[in-house]
């Protein structure tokens, strides 16, 4: 007994003693940071509360933490609310998303889209597939599909490995297509089978030559992969019009610097624009070349800002004929996202989607060119009604990125560039990337797919629609300042964009 009762004194001595000595340490800390802080004179506030000041800091960085979970309501968040990702990680999954009660949207809002329902809507609720969109008639090998949602541009280097795998086996399940974003094409993009399509970005990653210019061979030898369909000449992306690509050094990895044919743990900064390509002609120019060597339907991504030069070049392709067109252009709006871009460009720059898509359908349509040249859009389109927009406004196909990058464990923690994501969608760090199992994440993929393409369908269906290429103008009003709403039609015609002579063509 006495033993016991010794040890169990020792014992709380020696507790006493750590307690003690780490209370010390901690007051040396103190001491040590205040004279630091005292002392130093790059940051005010450390200066002059010194110690305490460093809790701003902390403050800041978990305040985004706090927001996410506690405070903002489900309607709240930017870019993407509680209640849009809610929706997308219950459909990847595979389950029960429908709602109680009652809406939670501000349908009160400005430009909020109210779908008109007709007073017998269609009997078919289950989603019908809509009639294949063919891509490339002048081509060697035209590109026909029917999917009415497919994966965006993400580069392997933006994402992760397993994250190109999932979306790879996804899109093979799920029967749509994928394009690799500007980084080239890697291995894990052609994984799981699926139809892929080769973004050319201004540094052409994946097919350049030593001096950052076109390798014709290497491009070839892209082409003759036989899940790649299309190659789609990036002009701009929403988030960084009039910016280049920007892979940050911590992302260039060996095989992606081998993949890109850059140095390794280097800035992958791509060129502003294409060198080769300074005006409309040059643009057909070079279009046309990337389309003889690949023998594959070759288009362009673009953000629409100025809208001048869609005219101009709808009048180079009529002196030049329609064989000399592109055979698309993907839109992408100012609201678009990125890996890493400049806030100013980000926040500023491009128009929305919701302004620039009707522009553009617009102006090809008016000058004959609507059949010819395909329509895809691409820009914050992750939910059924959004998608439903886009085939009112007149898309003949939707793209969207973060959608699928929610679909496969994205929890919009705002890492992207840091290569520090939690969920390992866009870190390139081994422990990060051990909670995303690609045979896992995949059938999530084709899940987010498939329900996207039952919900809007239902909404086609209550609109009195076939399917979604079957949704007009005239099935969407839009709401107004004054709380009515306005049909998407009757809104346009009052801001047409302007004919030729009504604007000074810029240089």
């Amino acid at each position: 007994m006495d033993f016991l009762t010794n040890l169990t004194v020792r014992g709380f001595d020696l507790l006493a003693t750590v307690f003690i000595f780490a209370i010390g340490l901690i007051i040396l800390a103190v001491i040590v940071m205040f004279i630091l802080d005292a002392t130093q004179s790059k940051d005010a506030i450390r200066h002059n509360y010194p110690v305490i000041g460093r809790f701003r800091d902390l403050f800041t960085h978990l305040g985004e933490f706090f927001r996410q979970y506690f405070f903002a309501l489900d309607r709240e968040e930017m870019p993407f609310n509680r209640a849009e990702r809610d929706w997308i990680y219950k459909s990847a999954k595979g389950s029960n998303n429908t709602m109680p009660f009652g809406s939670t949207r501000n349908l009160n809002l400005v430009g909020t889209p109210i779908f008109v329902n007709v007073a017998f809507p269609r009997l078919d609720e289950e989603a019908s597939d809509p009639p294949p969109v063919e891509f490339g008639p002048y081509t060697p090998n035209p590109y026909r599909l029917s999917s009415i949602i497919n994966v965006s541009a993400m580069s392997y280097g933006a994402l992760s490995k397993p994250a190109v795998q999932a979306l790879s086996h996804g899109a093979k399940l799920a029967g749509c297509y994928l394009n690799t974003g500007e980084g080239g094409l890697a291995p894990y993009h052609l994984e799981g089978g699926c139809d892929v399509v080769f973004q050319m970005g201004t540094a052409k990653y994946g097919c350049r030559d030593d001096d950052g210019g076109l390798d014709d061979e290497k491009l070839r030898n892209i082409a003759m992969h036989q899940q790649v369909k299309m190659i789609e000449v990036k002009l701009a992306q929403g988030a960084k019009p009039g910016k280049g690509g920007i892979l940050p050094a911590a992302k260039v990895t060996p095989e992606i610097a081998s993949i890109r044919h850059i140095p390794v743990h280097t800035a992958s900064i791509s060129p502003n624009r294409h060198p080769e390509v300074d005006n409309i002609a040059e643009l057909l120019d070079f279009v046309g070349h990337v389309r003889d060597v690949s023998r594959l339907p070759t288009g362009v991504k673009t953000v629409i800002g100025a809208y001048g030069w869609i005219d101009d070049l709808c009048d180079e392709i009529e002196r030049r004929g329609m064989e000399s067109a592109p055979d698309f252009i993907t839109l992408d709006g100012g609201d678009g996202g990125t890996g890493a871009a400049p806030m100013s460009l980000m926040d500023n720059v491009g128009l929305p989607l919701k302004q620039s898509l009707p522009m553009l359908i617009d102006i090809l349509e008016r000058r004959g060119l609507r059949d010819r040249i395909k329509v895809i859009a691409s820009g914050k389109l992750v939910t059924p009604a959004e998608v439903a927009w886009a085939y009112c406004a007149g898309a003949d196909m939707v793209n969207t990125a973060r959608g699928f990058m929610f679909s496969i464990g994205c929890i919009q923690a705002m890492k992207c560039h840091t290569n520090n994501c939690p969920t390992g969608v866009t870190t390139h760090k081994k422990h990060l990337q051990g909670g995303l199992d690609p045979k896992a994440k995949g059938p999530r993929v084709a899940n987010y797919v498939n329900k996207m393409r039952k919900d809007v369908a239902m909404i086609a269906h209550s609109c009195g629609a076939p399917h979604a290429r079957g949704l007009r103008r005239m099935h969407v009003r839009i709401q107004q300042a004054d709380g009515t709403s306005v049909p998407l039609d009757q809104l346009l015609a009052r801001a047409r964009p302007l004919a030729p002579h009504e604007y000074t063509k810029q240089d």
